[in-house]
């Protein structure tokens, strides 16, 4: 997704709408499970009664709170990114407004459902706005949702949101017979339709209760602005003040990108930090997220690997995901498990380079067998239990574990058994399979380190930081 208020050409937008659009259609899924597990365990009779929570069942509860914030905040990147793109959204106006009600509508039913089956329980709820370190969730998470979503403001916001696709059904349901996921966000938002339902009644008390200033800021808004900039403030109220720095927008330096890009080798894995931002929280470590380097495309083809089944069915969206950069990641974001160009782990303010201390031959069938995903969701309940979606250490975890003696030891966090990014540093200190190939830390150093200067800067980080 691209920074705040950054404007893109009309293929960037088409593809951040195909993004977003496969983000919803994931998180709209994974919440449904979410909300099946959690009225499973959540209001059996026995913990009403008992007015407390095993452990057992105080660790699922701790599942539910980091899954949920991770779908909630996938959904808030959505549509804040989408809403930048208002000025210059074109004939893309439909496919971007469908995308950001359609998230908009899974978050207001998710917190909604929260409200309606444990709000009468104070056992449940003083539960929900448990903090869990582990993950960065603050407290009082359940209380701030609910106030966030029964503001007036936001009955005035989602009102705009409601009248535009009333206004233009006819022109977003063409949308949705021509484009697959434009079809799709109309089928998650008929499916939600009920859980919106503001009323005009509703909005006339809204209105009277908005502040002025919002309320005249408003007035100049055509009606597509206002629905999405209404959705925005849904979306992102409860979490952006505290979490991100508006302006803020990560990125590599050029020179330490093409000497990162001259020092990569297939098999390598980017572990990065963005500052201020969301991603940061939510993930366990200061190092929060990785990715799995392939190779510049005449690597892979200089070791047959263009040829193997696992590359030669994905072999066209390798080629053409970035025409002016040929080196590729396989990475694991909040749309999905997908090639990517390096370009995206570089848009980023610090990265580690662990590379494993294997031969060639085993290389190549960790890469292949880390093809072999390409295409799944994100998991956004971080089960390592199922394969059919990873969250980005399981790419690494599914690509190498078992290969010579490679062997990962996942630990339990928050009721759940993980391999977080920051795991695979500490395994390269320790020259564990990895090894630490470079780093660039601004806050460190201003140039990109090697070798054993780079495991120097690193350990100095971990252990700064407690780690």
């Amino acid at each position: 997704m691209a920074g705040a208020g950054s404007q893109l050409d009309p293929a960037a937008l088409a593809a951040m709408v195909e993004s977003g659009g496969r983000t919803v259609a994931a998180v709209f899924e994974q919440f449904g499970e979410l909300k099946e597990s959690a009225f499973g365990f959540l209001a059996s009779y026995a913990a009403r009664e008992r007015g407390y929570f095993t452990p057992t069942e105080d660790e699922r509860v701790r599942q539910l709170l980091i899954s949920y914030w991770q779908l909630r905040c996938a959904l808030f990147e959505v549509v804040t990114a989408l809403r930048d793109q208002v000025e210059t959204a074109g004939e893309q106006r439909s496919r971007v407004f469908l995308v950001g009600y359609a998230g908009a509508m899974v978050l207001i039913d998710a917190a909604r459902f929260l409200r309606e089956q444990f709000h009468a329980y104070p056992t449940i709820r003083q539960k929900l706005n448990e903090p869990e370190p582990h993950f960065g969730i603050p407290g009082d998470v359940y209380d701030t949702v609910q106030k966030s979503v029964t503001k007036p403001i936001h009955i005035w916001h989602l009102y705009h949101a409601s009248l535009y696709f009333q206004e233009h059904r006819q022109t977003l349901e063409a949308a949705g017979r021509d484009d697959a996921h434009c079809a799709l966000m109309l089928a998650i938002i008929d499916k939600l339709a009920v859980r919106l339902a503001i009323s005009i009644g509703d909005y006339a008390t809204a209105r009277l209760r908005v502040r002025v200033r919002e309320a005249w800021t408003s007035v100049n808004r055509d009606l597509f602005h206002l629905a999405l900039y209404g959705l925005q403030k849904l979306a992102g109220s409860v979490v952006a003040n505290i979490y991100v720095r508006p302006g803020h927008r990560p990125q590599l330096p050029p020179e330490i990108i093409e000497q990162l890009r001259n020092r990569l080798a297939p098999g390598d894995v980017l572990v990065t930090r963005k500052e201020y931002a969301l991603t940061n929280y939510f993930l366990p470590g200061y190092w929060p997220h990785a990715a799995l380097f392939l190779g510049q495309v005449d690597d892979l083809q200089r070791r047959g690997l263009s040829t193997h089944q696992n590359f030669r069915t994905r072999w066209p969206r390798f080629m053409s995901c970035d025409l002016q950069e040929q080196g590729r990641v396989l990475e694991a974001m909040k749309d999905g498990v997908l090639v990517r160009s390096l370009r995206s782990p570089c848009g980023t303010d610090s990265v580690v380079v662990i590379r494993p201390q294997l031969d060639e031959m085993l290389i190549n069938e960790a890469l292949t067998r880390g093809m072999f995903h390409e295409g799944k969701h994100y998991d956004f309940g971080f089960d390592f239990t199922r394969a059919d979606r990873l969250v980005c250490t399981e790419v690494v975890y599914r690509s190498y574990e078992g290969l010579g003696s490679v062997k990962f030891n996942l630990l339990p966090r928050a009721g759940r058994m993980t391999l977080a990014a920051e795991d695979l540093v500490n395994m390269a200190l320790r020259s564990e399979h990895f090894r630490v190939a470079a780093v660039y830390a601004r806050s460190h150093h201003a140039d990109l380190l090697t070798d054993h200067d780079a495991a120097e800067v690193v350990q100095t980080i971990m252990t700064s930081r407690g780690m």
